[in-house]
């Protein structure tokens, strides 16, 4: 019976414990293709109404390892709206704009981790704050999950075990999300803090074993270096810590672009995995691939991991918005 209350008591404590460190939310190696994922501040910012699937696995070829699906949603809300401005014979001229400073996102994920899965959705409000050449964002998100124990994993000698037969395996938890980000054309930096709530995970008909979640934070930042007409290198860095602020975990990728429509690129992520990735761009489509080497322990039963993204962009250009009118 106790081993199987210290099983449980790891799994809730937050899946498998790797070098990353308290794994409670998932990895994403191309998050800068869809940094909606990490910061609810990037819904509609760009302007226009996209469609992001991604699909990862990691550490293919380990049982019951992690894997992770997300479908998210996004677009800016746009209004009639109209500019006055004063002509050199001091008439007034009104010019139609639909610029707008709301947007709205979402979405639906399944995360594996060992014995317990995650899905749920997240429903997101941003605000959009336009400056004369760049703009300054902030995201609230409401994010729920079923957070269960799949018994059908759980290797158990007694099915008539006391805990076995107390234990609540299906949890549905509330939580929110706050992000912040600036960009411009030629740069971005973004702060998010996910599970702000700390929720606690009641694991039984006890109530007497809760454990929390832990917050997560992060830094994320990226320039673009134009080395020609068609040719630029767009150097990332994402930089995640959690409540205790003892582990940190950078990822620093470096991505070139040929006329935005083909990429390829490495990044490193600390203590964990070396990662190549590539892409293509089809008319309003999107498609990027990525690998990562485990450079841990873990590599000599691992394959590696492997990560899918498919996203679609719809609406005018987003030069429609006047601070990027220049560009």
């Amino acid at each position: 019976m106790r081993k199987l209350k210290i099983i449980l008591i790891i799994a809730a404590l937050g899946g498998i414990w790797i070098p990353s460190r308290a794994q409670q939310l998932p990895l994403y190696t191309q998050y800068f293709m869809n940094r909606f994922l990490v910061n609810p501040a990037l819904a509609g910012s760009d302007g226009y109404t996209s469609v992001n699937l991604t699909a990862r696995e990691q550490w293919a070829g380990l049982p019951n390892s992690p894997s992770t699906q997300a479908l998210s949603f996004q677009t800016r809300l746009l209004k009639k709206s109209y500019i006055s401005k004063s002509t050199s014979i001091r008439r007034k001229m009104r010019h139609p704009s639909r610029g707008g400073r709301v947007g709205l996102g979402g979405y639906l994920f399944n995360d594996k981790n060992g014995i317990i899965r995650r899905n749920g959705f997240q429903m997101t409000y941003a605000y959009h704050i336009p400056m004369r050449t760049s703009q300054l964002s902030f995201g609230l998100s409401l994010n729920a999950f079923q957070f269960k124990i799949d018994p059908d994993d759980i290797f158990v000698l007694d099915n008539s075990d006391v805990y076995l037969q107390n234990y609540d395996m299906v949890v549905f938890i509330p939580d929110f999300n706050f992000g912040a980000y600036y960009m411009t054309r030629d740069y971005y930096v973004g702060f998010s803090a996910m599970q702000l709530f700390n929720s606690s995970i009641k694991i039984g008909k006890n109530g007497n074993n809760g454990y929390q979640l832990m917050r997560h934070y992060y830094l994320i930042g990226g320039y673009r270096f134009d080395l020609s007409y068609d040719l630029s290198i767009r150097p990332t860095i994402m930089a995640k810590t959690f409540d205790n602020f003892r582990t940190f975990q950078t990822t620093l990728t470096a991505t070139l672009y040929y006329k935005d429509n083909y990429w390829a690129g490495l990044s490193y992520r600390t203590n964990d995995a070396i990662s190549v990735l590539g892409g293509i761009k089809y008319q309003n489509y999107y498609f990027g691939f990525a690998f990562d080497y485990t450079l841990n322990k873990l590599q000599r039963f691992s394959f590696g991991s492997y990560e899918f993204m498919f996203a679609a962009k719809f609406g005018d250009n987003a030069r429609r918005y006047r601070w990027l009118n220049r560009y």
